[in-house]
């Protein structure tokens, strides 16, 4: 039974999407509360939104608190609470707790987010559904996709993988491997973003293909029925992000497009999908290929290109999924899942980003204070934006300032990219670079009116587009621009020494060497994150590390000094590298965790273990081996100590209250006889040889 309409929504999310969520809500007569961290407090959404609460935090870890955000919607008595897209869109765990706490969660289930948020629980639905996949693994160790990638080079030589998150999307958490050697470091960084951006660092791999085409169906269900409301051609990307999204596919065969539906609905109906969402397919460039299309994964929210599906269907997507929220079926929102509505004409979205391209085409973001921000207008042009003239955008988060989404009735493809070159000229951003030019020459190019694109287009093309920029750019502004990066004070060194600098503007990961240690010519000396990735800044030159200048966590400008290095000879650097890399070399840092580890065991303390066996005792550990099987025991909370710091130094404390006496962990019991999983427990054990 219908609901009534929602009196008060929480907004859980910023930027241009908070503000589409925000109008959707106010037109259907709900009042809204809108959330910001407090690098946000000036932000387009704050305005709009009926009332306001401040998030104690800054950057995506203020929307990532799932306790601070449901207090606030408690707070303000609101009824439901809407996620958006990103941060904590696809969390399982935070639409149980919006339940938890009597909140309306506007989005799918938490037991269809569960499945479809893990990716790899979402192809094992497909691979139960007939639906045609990749070769792939589930949540996988470093180990068990190295094992992976051999197994497929063993059947198709040359061939590479797509490291991707579990959890998340929008680029985030991926890495193309051509190489096994490339496989530790990729799948550290896709789980280091995937777990700065989701909270959830899980990563799974499945075989790559070099020339496909990116095709998404969107789903509406009810709960109770489902249907399609067309595609969207996503195949323009860089990085793994999308720049340029097309509704419909202007090439996309009927027959094709058919059985892609099919499949998205068979994977909705198995689950009674309700709300929004995604479900996304690699389509082969080869039409004589085995698999034409296969399924890579479903996105259970709100998508950031939802805007091309609107303009072609007339239908106002967020307001549904929040009626849909409310109760209502497809049926009473004046929809038929026998009649799908069919797409009128095609629309295109086009992402201004703030940010530049390298020489090798690699994105890098701006900063500074936009000076001017003037959008196009006219019939078929619709602009989600978050920008505004006299607003610095924050850093911390990801670079998109708008969405100019270009719309044409005529069904010719033509016609939208004509009105796309001219909107996007009439757009002007000053104060800070954007991707502008390389947006108009996209739509300049004759591959994009014959859909002659893929995943890797951008990539293979970049060399022509580069020189194609200049005759795109806009002219120089009449005020000064501020987008050059802040002017750091020049250091003065001593000989010999140099500094390290920020090639980009971001967060700072973490050093890989600390004071007094080497690195050779190239190897990477830090981590910072930006433009959803993590990015490895390597040594121009051999060096000595000198002093560090920032901190892990601190955002830095672009040609912010960073390290104080000292150039040293290139094979004693190279001869330190070599013994950092050697498997039988200990770390310090490392051999620290071994000593603590050993704390931990009944060795460490034999007075206390022989009192206990003199008394006819066991230890707590001796049981705990006894009762699990053989290398199955994963102790948790091992480093806690007993709450005596007053009375006790810290190092007496760690080494006479491992665990603070209470052996904690889960390990497997009788395996061979009940299977892995029904023989996983919790185990607890008393240690009496502690304090």
């Amino acid at each position: 039974m219908a609901r009534t309409m929602f009196k008060k929504i929480l907004i859980a999310n910023r930027g241009e999407i908070a503000i589409r969520l925000i109008r959707a809500a106010q037109d259907l007569g709900a009042a809204t509360v809108a959330v910001f961290s407090q690098d946000d407090s000036l932000a387009l959404h704050v305005a709009l939104a009926d009332e306001t609460v401040a998030l104690a935090a800054t950057g995506p870890a203020a929307y990532l608190n799932i306790a601070a955000l449901i207090a606030a919607a408690r707070a303000t008595g609101c009824e439901a609470l809407h996620p958006g897209y990103g941060f904590l869109s696809e969390r399982a765990d935070f639409a149980q707790a919006c339940a938890d706490a009597g909140l309306v969660f506007i989005g799918p289930t938490p037991a269809q987010l569960a499945l479809f948020g893990d990716k790899a629980s979402a192809r094992a639905l497909a691979a139960a559904h007939g639906v045609p996949l990749l070769p792939g693994t589930a949540a996988a160790s470093l180990a068990e996709i190295q094992a992976f990638f051999a197994e497929q080079r063993a059947q198709d030589p040359g061939c590479g993988v797509m490291l991707k998150a579990v959890a998340g999307g929008g680029g985030r958490g991926m890495r193309m491997v051509d190489e096994p050697e490339a496989l530790p470091a990729a799948y550290a960084r896709c789980a280091a973003e995937a777990h700065g951006a989701f909270g959830q660092s899980a990563v799974y791999a499945e075989k790559l293909i070099t020339r496909a085409r990116h095709i998404e169906v969107q789903v509406i269900g009810d709960g109770q029925q489902a249907m399609t409301l067309g595609e969207r051609e996503c195949s323009l990307q860089r990085q793994f992000q999308k720049l340029v999204e097309i509704a419909p596919s202007p090439n996309l065969s009927q027959p094709l497009r058919e059985r892609l539906f099919s499949a998205a609905l068979t994977l909705a109906r198995a689950t009674a999908y309700q709300s929004l969402g995604t479900f996304e397919f690699l389509v082969d460039d080869d039409p004589s290929a085995a698999l034409p299309f296969v399924f890579i994964e479903a996105n259970p929210r709100l998508q950031v290109e939802h805007t091309v599906t609107e303009a072609v269907t007339g239908i106002d997507l967020v307001q549904s999924q929040i009626l849909i929220a409310a109760g209502r079926s497809l049926g009473q929102l004046g929809l038929n899942p026998l009649q799908p509505p069919a797409a009128q004409g095609f629309a295109v979205q086009w992402r201004i980003n703030a940010e530049t391209l390298d020489e090798a085409g690699q994105a890098r973001p701006t900063a500074g204070s936009i000076s001017r921000c003037d959008f196009a207008q006219g019939p078929g042009i619709r602009v989600d934006s978050a920008a505004r003239s006299g607003l610095a955008p924050s850093p911390h988060h990801d670079s998109l300032l708008a969405k100019l989404i270009v719309s044409h009735r005529s069904g010719v493809f033509a016609d939208v990219l004509r009105r796309s070159q001219r909107a996007l000229a009439e757009c002007r951003i000053d104060g800070l670079a954007t991707n502008l030019p390389l947006l108009r020459a996209l739509a300049a190019h004759p591959d994009l009116p014959a859909q002659r694109v893929h995943t890797r287009w951008l990539q293979q093309h970049w060399p022509v587009l580069r020189d194609q920029l200049p005759a795109h750019a806009d002219a120089a502004p009449h005020s000064p621009q501020t987008s050059a990066p802040p002017a750091q004070p020049d250091v003065e060194l001593p000989a010999g020494q140099i500094a390290l600098r920020a090639p980009m503007a971001g967060r700072l990961v973490q050093f890989n060497a600390s004071v007094g240690e080497t690195l050779a010519t190239g190897a990477e000396a830090l981590v910072l994150e930006a433009m959803k990735m993590q990015h490895g800044v390597p040594c121009p030159v051999a060096v000595r590390v000198v002093a560090l200048c920032v901190a892990p966590g601190d955002f830095v400008n672009e040609n912010e000094v960073l390290m104080h290095l000292h150039a040293v000879d290139d094979a004693l650097a190279c001869a330190a590298d070599a013994l950092a890399h050697d498997p039988a070399h200990i770390r310090p840092d490392l051999q620290r965790v071994f000593d603590r580890d050993a704390l931990l065991q009944d060795a460490a303390r034999p007075a206390q273990v022989a009192r206990r066996r003199a008394a006819g005792g066991r230890t707590a550990r001796e049981n705990v081996a006894d009762l699990c099987d053989a290398g199955s025991f994963i102790e948790y909370g091992g480093y806690a100590v007993a709450a005596q710091s007053r009375r006790r130094t810290h190092d007496d404390l760690v080494r006479n209250t491992p665990a603070d006496g209470m052996v904690t962990g889960i390990g497997a019991v009788n395996s061979a006889d009940h299977g892995p999983e029904r023989s996983r427990c919790a185990v607890m054990a008393y240690d009496y040889t502690v304090l």
